[in-house]
């Protein structure tokens, strides 16, 4: 019984067990499920905000550029220059067209210079270089090649792209219109250079593609974007060559040294098409994400570059904080299995505690009101039952009294193993014929079995059969080994008290007996008192 226990409790402490590991094991599963989750719109959201961030960037160039060309034109279209390049040697057509061009640079800002010049490229007007003036600026090939596209510009803006100016030595978006006569033969041409600082700085002023240490407003607003530290980069795709450098601005009309940045020179190089996308880069041992643009129009490609752990912080915060929580439902849940553990110990000691306590609080009762020999009630047991009796005339109570006669001799002839034997058996017997019933050692070899009434049951007869049915069985020799049998045998008496019973009742059967001395099998000493 006691193996079986333990096992059933070792039994219960594996489920509880299986119960936390399986309960630590769907919130990991539920963690690792809600970091992938978060980090991966997280990581989807940064890479839409760097892509939005870099076709904003890549319009405000375009804007830029279409601004100026549009500035290029409404110059090529005024009559002072048809008007000079009809008749270059005019000194009054001359100077009414120097005006202009200077008026035109004055509302143009980031301007290098505007000029108009004869087809073969020869300076006529110059808005700020007047030593330019009466000096071609092509020759050969080159002028060739300039009055070639400028031709199949038509009567649009030819854009020469970005480059370094001869003349001043600053990196310039240099823009050329042919000015054609009224049979729709060139003249001559306009240009014009405008600096690229011009368009880098509108580009700095927009907060989040790269920051303006001396705009404290800009500064402000990317305090707390991913794109603070991002930097750009606008490439010659057909050349590789860096046109301006977002980065270290001293370092232009180089080849770009980034392998990807490379490949995508090589896949998009004068295609005619608009391309966007995203690629992952080391550079220095640092890692980087840039987002592209593809200009097919002047084949420019176009990137905004920024650390990887910069435009994926916040994807990097949420998996430590996730991981974090994770770890702490982990800490939680070991040390709620380790105090669960140490309270199984303390309820299995407490539980043995009780056990003994009922054990010995079993002992003393056994010792107090139990015959040690027979666990048969013993006196004390009697008198105290005999004082919350209810015992009446309307609720009568029956008492016998069966005394082993001679038990004595019987301890002296056979030994007191035999007599003890006996006095066990006669118990068992009782017990037998009358269950539920109480039954008493009031004396070393006399007992008392109390019966109570219910509706006048049992009735007398009965009683008194049943007694000489147990006075039958412990007629029964008991036999003892290497010394033959024991025939015991009783006195015997019965009464029927009808009302308040205490132990006197005892003393009043002891004298039935003793009267009547050895009893007979259906001649039992009956009597109501």
């Amino acid at each position: 019984m006691a193996k079986a226990k333990k096992k059933e409790k070792k039994k219960g402490g594996i489920s509880l067990n299986l119960v936390l590991i399986f309960q630590l094991i769907i919130m990991l599963g539920l963690v690792l499920t809600i970091t992938n989750i978060i980090s991966s719109r997280t990581r989807a959201n940064s890479d839409a905000h760097l892509n939005m961030t870099t076709e904003e960037r890549a319009q405000v160039i375009l804007n830029y550029v279409e601004v100026s060309e549009r500035q290029l034109k409404d110059f090529s279209r005024a009559a002072q220059v048809t008007e000079l390049l009809e008749d270059p040697e005019n000194e009054e057509k001359l100077q009414a067209a120097q005006k202009l061009a200077r008026d035109f640079h004055l509302d143009i800002p980031y301007i290098e210079g505007l000029y108009i010049s004869k087809w073969d490229t020869t300076v006529l007007v110059h808005s700020t270089m007047m030593g330019a003036i009466g000096k071609p600026t092509r020759s050969g090939d080159e002028l060739i090649l300039l009055q070639e596209a400028i031709k199949n510009s038509g009567k649009q803006v030819y854009n020469g792209g970005i480059m370094r100016s001869p003349a001043s030595d600053k990196q310039v978006i240099s823009m050329y219109k042919a000015v054609y006569d009224s049979l729709g033969k060139p003249i001559g041409l306009v240009g014009i250079g405008i600096e690229t600082d011009g368009l880098i700085t509108t580009l700095d002023r927009i907060s989040g593609a790269n920051k303006n240490a001396a705009d404290k407003e800009v500064k402000a607003k990317q305090a707390q974007s991913a794109l603070t530290n991002a930097f750009y980069y606008m490439i010659k795709a057909d050349s590789g060559n860096i046109l301006f450098n977002g980065q270290d601005k001293g370092k232009i009309d180089v080849p770009i040294e980034v392998d990807e940045l490379k490949k995508l020179c090589e896949k998009y190089g004068a295609t005619n098409t608009d391309a966007t996308g995203k690629i992952e880069y080391t550079d220095g041992g640092k890692d980087y994400v840039a987002s592209y643009v593809y200009i097919a129009k002047y084949d420019w490609l176009f990137t905004v570059n920024v650390a990887k752990s910069d435009i994926y912080s916040l994807t990097y915060a949420m998996r430590v904080f996730l991981g974090a929580f994770g770890a702490i439902i982990i800490v939680l849940t070991t040390v709620f299995f380790f105090i669960n553990k140490r309270q199984e110990r303390i309820n299995q000691k407490l539980v043995s505690t009780i056990a003994k306590n009922a054990q010995t609080r079993q002992s003393l009762n056994t010792a107090m009101f139990k015959d040690v020999l027979t666990n048969a009630n013993n006196r004390v047991s009697f008198s105290m039952d005999m004082e919350k009796s209810d015992v009446s005339a309307d609720k009568p109570c029956y008492f016998m009294m069966f005394n082993i006669l001679g038990f004595s001799e019987i301890n002296t002839r056979y030994g007191n193993d035999a007599g003890d034997r006996l006095l066990v058996r006669t118990v068992e017997t009782l017990n037998d014929i009358f269950p539920d019933r109480a039954v008493y050692r009031t004396g070393s070899d006399e007992f008392v079995v109390m019966i109570p009434t219910e509706n006048g049951q049992p009735a007398p007869e009965q009683v008194l059969n049943d007694v000489n049915t147990a006075f039958r069985q412990l007629m029964v020799p008991e036999k003892i080994d290497n010394m033959g049998a024991i025939y015991p045998k009783f006195k015997i008496a019965v009464i029927k008290r009808s009302s308040a019973a205490d132990t006197s009742v005892v003393s009043a059967l002891k004298d039935m007996t003793n009267r009547t001395g050895e009893a007979t099998y259906g001649m039992i000493d009956y009597r109501e008192m």
